[in-house]
């Protein structure tokens, strides 16, 4: 999809707003007991320009790493140094007993930096370093910050004492850093602490995380090369700002930072509102990371004690199922193709929730057939469906099965929209139109109508075999291998009569289109085009008379049409108010007790049935 504007986390109705969204905390300003960034009067180091990347030849990080110890003075008694850490953090809360927050210009703000997606990191530390951050980072994030972008950074090798080793495998994972992170400044004991070690805290943590999904989703990937794209060192670090965010703030995604510059620019500072909103997000991914990863080593095939899937929103939507919901849409972490995945909306409202379910049911019928196809879809259900040798003329037989519900219809086609299809688009009321491109003339056509979505899939890859289904229902979800089987006449059975290759096309498509409606659902077709189609009912039977009737009111010719049905008949009655009409062939899955029944009401009409074994009901 186009993306939208970026946007700041929680604001409501953009492609990044937060899954989080909830009523803000009134806070007008920072935490009382936090220390301000107050950076005004902060001198920036300036390095010597001399060698590469801005430093000298002395400077600290050619030489050899050493281990920072807490000085001890001459004579000093137990406890002394304690005594001083308090003193020196500018005294106590006569109340509480907690040191003070520095003031002002007390003490040079700091931000670690650590990432594998340097997507927009010379800006973001540049402009921390503008503002008076010291900056320290590690490994690649530090070469880049130095060579690249011609930044003074302190290397966090050179803050432990401690050179990266196993492989890179341990450079963060080091008391200094966390220490630095999780202090609390409110707290006597924690600034003691940092004083006798002379560690200097933290006030933003940038990090984000090695892509585990990205590669072990790589068709191929070994698992060696899987297992070190687990990051250990980067959910730590997150995680601990995001728990310490009364003082820290954690930023773990490139589009944060415009807005984190923004606020420190214009205020000095983060608020704890936006502190606790970079927590959050932090957490999230944390949490999804940690999801994807345990995805992983499970059986996928298995239905594991404990569920857990995560999902990345990919756009808010125009309303939910009525326009006083709220909506949005999420594509599930993992999955190599979603609803929108390469789909570009190329004119139009926003999408609703109601397009996007419409939009799904049309894309899962479209799949059923490699022929120029077209799918008309109202409230989730087929109300049209043809193939034929153009996509013009499938269009033309899709809309003619029922006219009068295809108005605001969802329309997918599997060719190109030709210039006489958009045409005959425009003349309709459409409210989405999905295809895999478009003709030039046909886009000027169709754009003439203001409200019509037109969306352009670039997707060409499968969908994701082995799928799950998932149905909320009150205080849980239910979960279902998905019915994705496309089924061919192979594994089906005569019951009785000769179908010949003219009735097989007609049966095994209209068994296709029925897979797809609700239950209960009869499909009645002709010429690989439906023209009477009934679910959603409480008997059979009903559906039975509704698709009948459907195919009366716009003047299809019942005799010889096929007839399917999604799960067995318990009694004649449907089967023969059907063979009553004019109907030659039935398709259903059988298992009745009754099945002799029906076989022989349909034998004694002289048609066709064919059982399936299969059911295919859809709530």
């Amino acid at each position: 999809m186009v993306p939208a504007p970026r946007s700041r986390s929680r604001r409501p109705r953009r492609l990044h707003a937060s899954a989080h969204a909830r009523v803000p905390r009134s806070l007008s300003g920072p935490h009382r007991q936090r220390a301000s960034f107050a950076l005004a009067g902060v001198p920036r180091r300036t390095g010597d320009r001399r060698c590469a990347g801005g430093r000298s030849r002395d400077h600290r990080r050619h030489r050899s790493l050493r281990r920072r110890r807490a000085r001890h003075r001459c004579g000093d008694p137990p406890g002394a140094r304690q005594r001083r850490a308090a003193r020196n953090s500018g005294g106590t809360d006569p109340r509480s007993g907690a040191p003070h927050p520095p003031r002002g210009g007390d003490r040079a703000v700091r931000a670690l930096i650590s990432v594998y997606d340097k997507t927009g990191l010379q800006d973001f530390a540049r402009g921390l370093a503008d503002l008076g951050f010291e900056l320290v980072a590690s490994g690649g994030t530090a070469e880049f910050l130095e060579n690249e972008v011609g930044l003074d950074v302190e290397r966090v090798e050179e803050l432990t004492g401690v050179a990266a080793m196993l492989g890179g495998r341990v450079k963060t994972l080091h008391p200094r850093i966390h220490a630095a992170i999780l202090a609390r400044r409110d707290h006597a004991e924690d600034v003691a602490d940092l004083d006798e070690q002379e560690i200097r805290p933290f006030d933003i943590v940038c990090v984000n995380l090695y892509p585990f999904s990205e590669v072990a989703g790589r068709y191929g990937v070994r698992e060696e090369e899987a297992v070190e794209m687990i990051d250990v060192g980067g959910p730590s670090m997150l995680r601990g700002a995001a728990k310490n965010f009364a003082h820290v703030a954690p930023v773990c995604r490139p589009n944060q930072y415009e807005d984190v510059l923004a606020e420190l620019r214009e205020k000095g500072d983060l608020s704890l509102a936006t502190r606790r909103d970079l927590a959050a997000e932090a957490f999230a991914t944390t949490a999804a990371y940690e999801i994807a990863i345990a995805r992983w080593f499970g059986d996928v095939e298995a239905f594991p004690n404990t569920l857990v899937t995560a999902f990345d929103k990919v756009l808010d939507l125009r309303y939910g199922e009525n326009p006083h919901q709220r909506g949005a849409y999420y594509a599930e972490q993992g999955a190599r193709v979603h609803l929108l995945s390469r789909v570009e909306q190329l004119h139009g409202k926003e999408l609703s929730l109601i397009n996007l379910m419409d939009l799904s049911a049309a894309r899962l019928t479209l799949r059923e057939f490699a022929l120029p196809a077209c799918v008309i879809i109202k409230h989730a259900n087929p109300c049209g469906v043809a193939v034929a040798g153009t996509i013009e003329e499938a269009y033309e037989r899709a809309l003619a099965s029922d006219p009068v519900s295809a108005f605001g219809m969802v329309c997918a086609v599997n060719r190109p929209v030709s210039a006489g299809l958009g045409e005959a688009l425009a003349e309709r009321f459409v409210d989405v139109v999905f295809a895999p491109d478009y003709d030039e003339q046909a886009l000027e056509s169709l754009r003439r109508k203001e409200a019509i979505r037109i969306l352009h899939d670039r997707e060409r890859r499968g969908f994701t075999r082995g799928e799950r289904d998932f149905k909320r229902v009150l205080g849980g979800v239910l979960v279902q291998d998905r019915d994705w089987d496309v089924d061919d006449r192979e594994t089906m059975q005569v019951a009785c009569g000769e179908p010949d290759e003219a009735c097989w096309g007609d049966l095994v498509f209209a068994w296709r289109v029925c897979k797809h409606v609700g239950s209960n659902a009869i499909v009645l077709a002709k010429d690989l085009a439906t023209i009477g189609i009934g679910g959603g009912q409480t008997s059979r039977v009903d559906s039975v008379r509704i698709a009948l009737d459907k195919a009366r009111e716009h003047g299809h010719d019942l005799e010889g049409a096929v007839l399917a049905s999604d799960a067995f008949f318990p009694f004649p009655d449907g089967p023969q108010a059907a063979l009553d009409a004019g109907v030659t062939a039935i398709i259903q899955p059988g298992g009745s007790k009754r099945d002799d029944e029906v076989a022989q009401a349909v034998q004694t009409a002289g048609a066709t049935m064919v059982l399936t074994g299969r059911r295919h009901f859809r709530h």
